[in-house]
């Protein structure tokens, strides 16, 4: 039998239970092709990059697989008709990883330790610094229309049409 990794993404609005029974019902179909599910990994509700079909989250669910072809295609046909799943991807693998995946070990990593320069008491505050006083008056600007380069406000001359012309005249 060959080996497949199988993630699936179940839409928002469903519960934590009916995600746990979805993976039941794949794990059934997968049975009933004489196969079988190594292991299963709820990676819960995280944000989508983009929506689909009207949801911005979704709940992830992984699947390792050993089971013959044509039930992976029974099950692949099953969950484009569950309304509840909303992407799902499949793909052949050489070996089955027994490890928690990458997923499940992001949230075990350890806790990180302080940042270089500890609590940035180092940094001055924001009040102590000379340079934030006020402001030295700049004067009042001109108006646009008293520019000598442009003639008053609206009236860009041949600057305003911008295509070039053609021969002939338009």
């Amino acid at each position: 039998m060959a080996l497949y990794e199988c993630t699936l993404i179940a839409r928002q609005d469903i519960s934590n239970a009916q995600v746990d029974t979805l993976g039941d019902d794949v794990s059934a179909m997968i049975s009933e092709g004489a196969g079988s599910v190594t292991k299963r990994e709820y990676w819960g509700l995280r944000t989508l990059h983009f929506r689909i079909k009207k949801n911005r989250k979704g709940h992830y669910l992984f699947l390792n697989i050993d089971a013959p072809a044509p039930a992976i295609h029974e099950m692949e046909r099953r969950l484009r008709l569950n309304e509840d799943v909303i992407r799902y991807m499949t793909v052949k693998v050489e070996e089955l990883e027994e490890a928690p995946s990458a997923m499940m070990q992001k949230n075990d990593r350890p806790e990180r330790g302080p940042r270089r320069g500890g609590d940035r008491g180092d940094r001055p505050d924001r009040g102590d610094r000379p340079d934030r006083g006020d402001r030295p008056d700049r004067g009042d600007r001109p108006d646009r229309g008293d520019r000598p380069d442009r003639g008053p406000r609206g009236d860009r001359g041949d600057r305003g049409d911008r295509r070039p012309q053609r021969e002939g005249g338009e």
